[in-house]
């Protein structure tokens, strides 16, 4: 749950909240605008926090994650996954580094499940792992003005993606080229908030993932745990799995899957036209796949011109051979395909 502060000091801004996440501001179209053309400011309590912290915290997380955790420091994150011993994606999460420990940022609704999986592993492992999702707020700040803005309110700016600069009690987080996420304590959020709000429009949560949609960074949640391996996410290509460390659960899969074999599927960014949501692990359908599940929706968000936007696991010939891909049925409405923000490699061969 949101921390009851902060909760407070977001409905007195005009925030509409359900479920401990901020749907909109009163003006959810507008906003979705704002978010494609303007600079926003996004509560992202749709997003939970673990601490792993503890003498072996590294090296219990070295054993587990797919990425190498010796590359994480307090002044660089990395995105990880959690895999199951088929090498299955249980979670996907950004993992930095502060005094108390390492910080697991992953979707709120995994939190607690996730929380319990890590302590399965603990045994005799000095290692403490904690749900600390109401102590920290996190804040999204993205736009053409964004680096200004918070320049200008805070002090300096990360410089590379996933490069972290601290101010008294505020990180600074780089996603990109004008997306930020800020962390930091409920009073401190709320006394920074109005000097944000000044020049960035607040928006609801689904701003927030409409932008990582588009950035191509898919987000495993309940209904998608354990149906895809990292390749299919994209993490290769998202510097989510490290080749050179050692084993972790499902390490032997993923390599497999790397050096022997065709990565069949990926994941692709779409348009859907259409007033109803897609869901998290809908069922695709295309002509090149008769009567067979050709992908699934990973992760879907309204669009700012209308209908949604969504990320979806498909094989690369569908999309390759421009075949026609349906939701929920073969007779259903037809996803648009756009290009990614990064290459795909050349997987002709093998």
């Amino acid at each position: 749950m949101l921390d009851p502060t902060w909760q407070n000091f977001l409905e007195q801004q005009g925030a509409h909240i359900q479920n401990d996440t901020v749907q909109d501001f009163g003006a959810a179209a507008a906003e979705r605008s704002s978010t494609r053309d303007g600079t926003i400011l996004c509560d992202l309590s749709q997003s939970g926090m673990l601490r792993v912290s503890g003498e072996d915290a590294q090296s219990f997380l070295q054993n587990l994650c797919s990425n190498d955790i010796k590359a994480v420091r307090p002044q660089q994150a990395q995105l990880s996954s959690l895999n199951t011993a088929k090498g299955r994606v249980i979670a996907t999460f950004l993992i930095r580094q502060d005094d108390s420990g390492y910080l697991l940022h992953l979707p709120l609704a995994l939190c607690e499940p996730i929380r319990k999986k890590l302590t399965m592993y603990v045994l005799r492992a000095k290692v403490k792992i904690e749900d600390i999702s109401t102590q920290q707020v996190c804040l999204g700040v993205a736009g053409t003005d964004a680096a200004a803005l918070l320049q200008a309110a805070i002090g300096d700016i990360p410089a590379t993606d996933l490069a972290l600069t601290r101010h008294s009690g505020i990180n600074i987080m780089r996603l990109g080229a004008a997306r930020f996420q800020i962390i930091t304590s409920p009073a401190q959020a709320v006394a920074l908030w109005p000097r944000l709000s000044t020049q960035a429009r607040p928006v609801g949560s689904s701003c927030w993932d409409w932008l990582d949609i588009r950035a191509g960074r898919p987000t495993v949640l309940p209904a998608t745990q354990e149906q895809f391996v990292l390749q299919m996410l994209n993490l290769d290509l998202l510097d989510g799995v490290s080749f050179k460390k050692g084993c972790y659960p499902g390490q032997e899969i993923v390599a497999r899957v790397r050096y022997l074999g065709k990565i069949k599927q990926r994941t692709h960014l779409a348009h859907l036209d259409s007033a109803e949501a897609p869901q998290p692990n809908d069922v695709l359908y295309s002509d090149d796949f008769p009567n067979q599940t050709s992908g699934h929706i990973l992760n879907a968000a309204p669009a700012p011109q209308g209908g949604y936007d969504v990320l979806a696991t498909l094989h690369s010939s569908t999309v390759q051979e421009n075949r026609a891909v349906h939701w929920r049925s073969a007779e259903g409405p037809e996803l648009n395909f756009e290009a990614l923000p990064y290459p795909f490699p050349d997987e002709s061969a093998g």
